[in-house]
């Protein structure tokens, strides 16, 4: 019998999580330089802490149950963890808490889809009690820094507003609410126009589908809607938003305000990163503005505003494969070093930790014995290895660069 991974799981070999690293580690600088600190939660959750008050669908957690029959779910995100943890574990700490986290998430397929993937890598940053503004600026110019850092450039930003959009929907019968926004989130005009909506409210539909594109085209659009004050003020801070992103370098925007995610516990911005390639375009980043979330897990109720986004690194690794900047080989051995006798083993092990000492990182191995010594050269060829030192017991090590 051949044993195999899970349905949905997969194994990571020494190069893959080379390359993963790699990916890992650039991000990694950037927020550390924008002054984020890594948590780390737990991968096993209360399903009521997954659900985020219904933001996410239990279909999409696998599901799991302890001895006490307590409803467990492995974490398909992690925003509603970190969240959980902000105002229980960190109560009491000042804001803004700059947090980021490198994990794995696990999300349910349909069973149809026979052996998807259901085990995914995410690095992203949430930004807790960061209202307004420059909360939303400075993680959007945090993604452009990271892309930068990655070495990425055919990519933009797809630019939305939860909360207008949410607004906008208001006008239509709460009983076509659901189909209208529906229409929205997958642009369709022809389920849009079957559906029982007076002239009005199928122009505003429309309007509604249209609201994508380059900003100097999607606001004046906007301003043909009847807009509430509250929505104007929305409105406005998004002209803001744009403003200060395309001042601060030229940043590529697409503004849509039809972007509907998939999480449903966003309030304001809401945004998605995707790269173009020569075949396709691939999503690759996506994130908003959570300003009712971290009520739900506070002991007292009380609101937190938040922000942050996710880099979807299997996506990214796709991307950067086809780029050839990723590793394509893995780290080699610096040392190799060979006991020829039973009596210099333990010259042979304090000669292995005086290298490891070495101020630069390098790996050494120690040669397990009984193999001549051709047979340990090729060994070292095949594996790279610089350099062989040859112990004896009493007598000068014998340095030999392969």
């Amino acid at each position: 019998m051949v044993y195999q991974p899970a349905t949905g799981a997969r194994d990571l070999l020494p190069l893959d999580v080379a390359q993963k690293r790699w990916i890992e580690d650039r991000l990694q600088q950037v927020f550390h330089r924008w002054g984020y600190h890594r948590i780390i939660t737990s991968t096993l959750e209360r399903m009521d802490t997954l659900m985020a008050g219904g933001a996410i669908q239990p279909r999409t957690v696998i599901q799991l149950q302890n001895s006490e029959e307590e409803e467990l779910g492995l974490r398909p995100e992690l925003t509603a963890s970190i969240a959980r943890t902000a105002v229980t574990r960190l109560a009491g700490a000042a804001y803004p808490q700059r947090l980021y986290y490198n994990a794995n998430v696990f999300q349910r397929t349909r069973e149809s889809k026979h052996n998807r993937q259901q085990e995914f890598y995410q690095a992203g940053v949430e930004l807790l009690g960061g209202a307004g503004l420059l909360g939303n600026a400075e993680v959007l110019l945090l993604v452009a820094d990271c892309l930068q850092a990655l070495n990425l450039n055919n990519w933009h930003l797809i630019l939305g507003e939860a909360g207008i959009t949410r607004s906008l929907l208001e006008a239509f019968p709460p009983h076509l609410r659901a189909s209208v926004r529906n229409c929205v989130a997958h642009l369709d005009r022809v389920t849009l126009d079957a559906l029982p909506l007076n002239d009005k409210l199928r122009d505003r539909a429309q309007i509604m589908l249209d609201l994508r594109g380059n900003a100097a085209d999607v606001f004046p659009k906007l301003a043909s809607l009847t807009l509430e004050p509250s929505q104007e003020a929305a409105v406005n801070e998004l002209k803001s938003l744009v403003e200060l992103l395309q001042s601060r370098r030229n940043f590529p925007i697409i503004l849509d305000l039809s972007l509907i995610q998939t999480i449903d516990y966003y309030t304001g911005v809401v945004f998605e990163v995707v790269c173009n390639t020569e075949n396709n375009t691939t999503s690759i980043a996506r994130g908003g503005r959570y300003d009712k979330l971290l009520g739900l897990y506070h002991p007292q109720g009380e609101d937190v505003p938040g922000i942050g986004f996710v880099f979807l690194l299997d996506n990214l690794y796709q991307i950067l494969s086809a780029s050839q900047q990723l590793p394509q080989t893995t780290p080699v051995t610096n040392w190799l070093v060979v006991a020829e006798t039973p009596q210099a083993y333990t010259d042979a092990f304090a000669y292995c930790a005086k290298l490891r000492k070495s101020t630069d990182l390098v790996r050494v191995e120690m040669d397990l014995g009984g193999r001549d010594r051709e047979t340990v050269r090729q060994y070292a060829r095949d594996r790279c290895i610089e350099q062989i030192v040859w112990i004896q017991a009493n007598q000068d090590p014998a340095i030999e660069s392969v």
